[in-house]
């Protein structure tokens, strides 16, 4: 199990496990390094500003969910268009969505659906980027190799900049791993990039890589072009036990010893490097003290009723653990539901979809819409599911590596899910051309769906990010979209 706020090793060179260990923390004061102040000013009254939001859990499909699968079906269009699956009528009259996501149908009061945001890539790493930034325009010396430091901010560390940490908590996580192509690239913008690594959102690696094997182990685990490669992962919640022969007496001690030099050196407190050493610390120990965020993690062994509510499997577990790490004050979850390319289906898209991918991401979304909104805090949590891009209107074949046909990438338009957060239920805005390929009203930008989310987290338009040398950079670069809320 990696816990991990940069993607790459722990400069100190110890063990990322060893890192989160009481021992560590009381010797070494090492800590999350996202613990940052507010940024955004506040508006004149001290009230918040946008929306009604307090958290937003952004549920991200890698591969590219088919709308004409999924949420924009075109049961007239030809047979080459529409598929192999059926509309079904939802709770509200009018909208109808795959007859393989049913209690997703039953809850369409809860959520509402944009038809038409649109972007200009349908390249994978493109995507991702774009999609994971709200940024449209690829920065200038953007590659799709590699993460850089020229990349655009993720949504998840603009927010974890900008909104206010809560309990000494991280304000931004994205779990349950990074995104990493099979050949073992790292997938580029889910990083804070220009914002720097001090800014990273921080990675809960809860599913172990595997470059072949898909979906949500270890029911659904799939392999797009059936290569028969096992797959052993286990899921893990993060280590967030005390090291050997420390107990809580003892952290308390060693935390008070600490607190001690603390006062040796307050001479030394103005500077900010210190100021910013005392905020890791303390995040640390919080995590490590707090049995709410014991509980978070704890996922896999949750009670029965719980765990046959969500799934057991990586993505109920995923969403289960989002749901516990907004309740317990963390601002934006990101959530990664499957590894890379997981949806990417090319081929033997039908059957993969049917049996694979709709059924555990049904009952997990819908598990997670149920929980917030009878504990009252769907209201409070901004729920958001995009991919990277939407699929082609055209089925495709291509039978030297797929038994069964698919689509392929189509940036042009793709439904995106949202939930809560004061989003009007059974509402949808926009709309695809009778294909599901281009969008022909109210078409919506990546950069609107992050205005969105930043809105509804109470960010105000005029907020900005500084550099290292002070300079403003505007967080929104669209507007909310209008008619969801």
């Amino acid at each position: 199990m990696n816990l991990r706020s940069q993607p790459c090793l722990h400069p100190l060179g110890i063990s990322r496990r060893t890192a989160v260990q009481a021992g560590a923390v009381g010797l070494l004061g090492l800590g999350t390094n996202h613990l940052n102040a507010l940024r955004a000013a506040p508006t004149p009254d001290g009230s918040r500003a946008g929306g009604r939001a307090k958290t937003c859990i952004y549920i991200f499909l890698s591969g590219g969910l088919a709308q004409q699968d999924s949420f924009d079906m075109k049961p007239l269009a030809p047979d080459t268009v529409r598929g192999e699956f059926s509309p079904i009528a939802t709770s509200t009259p009018g909208i109808q969505i795959c007859e393989h996501l049913p209690m997703l149908a039953q809850r369409s009061h809860l959520w509402a659906l944009c038809r038409s945001l649109t972007h200009p890539s349908n390249d994978h790493s493109a995507g991702h980027h774009i999609m994971l930034t709200g940024r449209a325009m690829l920065p200038p010396a953007f590659s799709g190799n590699a993460p850089n430091a020229s990349n655009w901010p993720s949504i998840a560390a603009v927010a974890g900049d900008a909104t206010r940490p809560r309990n000494n908590l991280p304000p931004a996580v994205v779990l349950p791993e990074r995104l990493v192509h099979y050949s073992g690239r790292i997938i580029p913008g889910q990083f804070a990039g220009v914002m720097g690594p001090n800014r990273e959102p921080w990675f809960i690696e809860a599913s172990p890589f595997h470059n072949t094997s898909y979906g949500a182990f270890p029911e659904y685990q799939f392999d797009h072009q059936e290569r028969g490669n096992e797959d052993k992962r286990v899921f893990q919640a993060p280590n967030l036990s005390l090291s050997h022969g420390v107990t809580q007496a003892a952290l308390q001690k060693r935390v008070g010893l600490l607190g001690e030099l603390e006062r040796q050196r307050q001479f030394l407190e103005t500077h900010a490097h210190v100021e910013d050493f005392d905020r890791h610390r303390q995040g640390v120990i919080s995590l490590l003290s707090d049995p709410s965020i014991k509980h978070a993690f704890d996922v896999t062994n949750a009670d029965d009723k719980t765990q046959e509510r969500y799934g057991r499997n990586s993505f109920g577990w995923s969403c289960l653990m989002a749901r516990r790490l907004v309740e317990a004050g963390v601002n934006l979850v990101q959530v990664n539901l499957g590894n890379d390319e997981t949806w990417d289906t090319h081929g033997n898209a039908f059957p993969h979809l049917k049996e694979k991918l709709f059924p555990p991401t049904d009952r997990a979304v819908s598990a997670l819409l149920d929980d917030l909104h009878e504990s009252g805090m769907l209201n409070d949590t901004l729920i958001v599911m995009a991919g990277e891009f939407g699929r082609t209107p055209k089925i495709s074949h291509l039978p030297k590596y797929y038994e069964f046909p698919g689509r392929d990438h189509w940036g042009a338009v793709q439904t995106v899910f949202f939930a809560g957060g004061g989003v009007t239920g059974g509402n949808v805005v926009g709309a695809s051309d009778e294909q599901g390929g281009y969008p022909v009203d109210a078409p919506q930008t990546p950069e609107n769906m992050a205005a969105t989310i930043y809105d509804a987290l109470g960010i105000p338009q005029t907020a900005a990010w500084y550099d290292a040398v002070n300079r403003p950079n505007h967080i929104y670069h669209g507007t909310p979209i209008v008619g969801l809320i």
